[in-house]
């Protein structure tokens, strides 16, 4: 078995499959599912298969840039927040990368406009993987001077 990576309690990642090169996230041990801010979430079919558009703001302090994503739909599920309250959500798969390291993982769309962070990085993302030092931020990044990109 390979030694775990250790990450911060914030980090930043990517999600290139959507368009999303660099995002700020909250590494979130007490979530099970990671999720991604977004709004304008509309349902649509392409080819047959369940597929999902919306749009983010990647930035937590700027409300005017707008990144526009699609990606096929895995599923839809009930998710519970922190405060109790239930909601279903879009879920999609999708590539994303910590540092140098890159895997596929299961991502929740919902609104997190008032949230400080657009992304929560949950437990099933980066178990077997790495280990979280939660007196510490941005071990396996920083932030390059290009934030985001559509790619």
């Amino acid at each position: 078995m390979s030694e775990l990576r250790t990450l911060g309690w914030r980090e930043w990642i990517g999600f290139p499959d959507i368009g999303i090169a660099q995002i700020k996230a909250k590494v979130d041990t007490g979530a099970r599912t990671s999720c991604l801010h977004a709004f304008k979430v509309e349902p649509f079919e392409h080819e047959g298969a369940s597929w999902v558009s919306f749009d983010i703001h990647p930035s937590q302090t700027d409300g005017t840039e707008v990144i526009q994503c699609k990606a096929p739909v895995l599923e839809q599920r009930v998710v519970r927040d922190s405060g109790g309250h239930e909601e279903l959500r879009y879920v999609i798969e999708t590539t994303m990368t910590i540092g140098d390291h890159e895997q596929t993982a299961e991502v929740t769309l919902t609104d997190r406009d008032t949230m400080k962070f657009r992304v929560l990085l949950g437990r099933t993302a980066i178990q077997g993987t790495f280990t979280v030092d939660p007196a510490r931020s941005y071990l396996v990044g920083k932030r390059r001077k290009k934030q985001f990109a559509k790619t």
